[in-house]
């Protein structure tokens, strides 16, 4: 399967190469911005927390390929581990069964119809 290409570090003035938006050096200094600016401190908390990690881990290997893609016949690799029913709308947030594994592209549109502001 061909890979992406890599390409420039969106942070101002970095060179640095990098498969995602931010280089490993940046995407630290990006994502504190984004926890102390967008997510609340409880959301913050959760997803740093070792029993999210964990979980995440083992279920993108246990689904290493984009729900939504394999709906259409695609092979996409899986990024992300999204709830469906999000957790600030009651779902269960450490439950197998409220979890899909996404690419970052379909985890992005699912956000946008959802209306959230959690990307």
């Amino acid at each position: 399967m061909p890979y992406k290409p890599k390409r420039p570090c969106s942070y101002p003035g970095c060179p640095n190469l990098t498969d995602g938006r931010y280089c490993p050096e940046h995407k630290k200094i990006m994502d504190r911005q984004y926890d102390a600016r967008v997510r609340d401190r409880g959301a913050a908390e959760f997803y740093h927390s070792r029993e999210w990690k964990h979980l995440r881990q083992n279920y993108l290997i246990q689904h290493p390929f984009c729900a939504e893609c394999l709906k259409a016949g695609k092979l996409t690799k899986a990024t992300v581990v999204d709830h469906i029913i999000p957790i600030r709308q009651g779902g269960p947030a450490l439950d197998d069964d409220n979890l899909q594994a996404l690419c970052s592209s379909c985890h992005g549109s699912k956000s946008i119809k959802e209306g959230s502001r959690f990307h």
